[in-house]
């Protein structure tokens, strides 16, 4: 069997970090939410489609032709003009039934087998807030009858989880599906035609649905993985006087100094140097190639590969991008004095993380000064710099 990874978008709500990756290249618990989408895949899926467009290069040089067992084909959507669209560049190079799903969320395995087996089908998964999804309206026998849109009236609480498996005719009924009103041929129209036409069954899922699309979900999803797959393991070297609890992943050419102490659960990844006397608070992920040093505190916080955090700062339920300097004294506040939930500018717009404790998103080769201090949900963008003694008290961008 073949499935088909929707992988060209640019992804501006998760800005800045997609600033300067595509979306599938966001680490998550220090691997790459593509790698656990192709870990995902039913044994009996044999090739992957990645329809790519932003950054492409990207996760061609990453991933190559190949991906253990699996046969990786790139195809280019030159115009972002949705998903459906997107399938549509795939037409020619599928033979037989086939999964397709975004590119930007993990999912389970045992979802997708069952998925697999079905003739024509969509994962759902229950939400409290159905207004913030596509949902799916189905009868008893959970036969597909309607698809909404983000619905303003309660009308099916079964979130579309963009997943889907297809036969052939569904290139078909795409190319004769209008564009909407975004200028884009939206996949759940056709999925709507095809439900008139033939059962499609909607699967509620029994694994995690775990999307990506905001920055702050690199944490929310890394504290998944890490609750329900981390295994302990040290390939590193660990000195005397270090203190280790928990659960606990550290990898290969990793230094743990004397004084640090780890409370799991933590991944750090490979060739990292940390300490000494550092403290490193549990859901905390160390990208490879990091420094957390003297005095420094990491809380609930996701550090990709080759950043530094050297002495005497706090870092705490925040994302720091590749190749970061974090000055000495730098702090991310990360809890509001009312105790409500903090809201961060997306798309110039307030949006309720739904998180009480939030820090700071700061993305690639940012330098911040000595003594900054960064009010909770504020982003700095890539290449920014902060002055000593600066409190960033709204987003960064230059």
């Amino acid at each position: 069997m073949q499935a088909v990874l929707f992988a060209a978008g640019k992804s501006t709500r998760t800005y800045p970090l997609t600033l300067t990756r595509p979306k599938p290249l966001l680490p998550i618990a220090n691997k790459t939410v593509l790698e656990h989408q192709l870990n995902a895949m039913p044994e009996g899926v044999r090739e992957v489609i990645l329809v790519v467009g932003y950054k492409q290069e990207m996760i061609v040089d990453q991933y190559g032709d190949r991906f253990g067992s699996i046969d990786l084909t790139y195809v280019t959507q030159e115009e972002q003009k949705g998903t459906g669209h997107a399938l549509l560049q795939c037409a020619g190079k599928i033979s037989g039934p086939f999964l397709a799903m975004n590119g930007d969320d993990i999912y389970g395995q045992g979802d997708l087998e069952r998925l697999a087996t079905v003739e024509r089908g969509v994962l759902a998964q229950t939400v409290e807030d159905p207004s913030r999804f596509g949902v799916f309206v189905t009868d008893d026998d959970h036969k597909v009858l309607d698809v909404v849109e983000k619905p303003t009236k309660p009308i099916s609480n079964l979130a579309n989880m963009g997943a889907y498996k297809f036969q052939q005719d569904i290139f078909e009924t795409l190319e004769a599906t209008e564009e909407s009103e975004r200028g884009e041929i939206e996949i759940t129209s056709a999925i709507l035609t095809q439900a008139k036409q033939h059962v499609v069954t909607a699967l509620t899922a029994e694994n995690e649905w775990l999307s990506i699309g905001y920055p702050w979900d690199v944490i929310t999803a890394s504290k998944w993985i890490m609750d329900n797959r981390l295994e302990s393991e040290n390939e590193g070297q660990i000195e005397p006087g270090a203190h280790i609890h928990g659960n606990v992943n550290i990898g290969k050419g990793t230094l743990i100094r004397s004084g640090v102490v780890i409370d799991g659960p933590v991944i750090i990844g490979e060739d990292c140097n940390i300490g000494p006397n550092a403290w490193i608070r549990p859901y905390s992920v160390i990208g490879h190639g990091c420094k957390v040093g003297q005095g420094s505190e990491i809380k609930g916080s996701v550090l990709f590969g080759s950043t530094k955090v050297p002495h005497l700062s706090y870092i705490g339920d925040s994302v720091l991008g590749e190749n970061v300097n974090i000055g000495c004294g730098t702090i991310t506040a990360n809890f509001r004095h009312d105790g409500g939930n903090h809201r961060s500018m997306v798309k110039g717009e307030l949006v309720d993380t739904g998180l009480r404790k939030f820090g700071a998103i700061v993305a690639d080769d940012v330098h911040t000064g000595i003594n900054t201090s960064i009010y909770p949900g504020r982003k700095l963008w890539p290449h920014v710099s902060t002055l000593p003694g600066e409190a960033v008290t709204k987003d960064k961008t230059e």
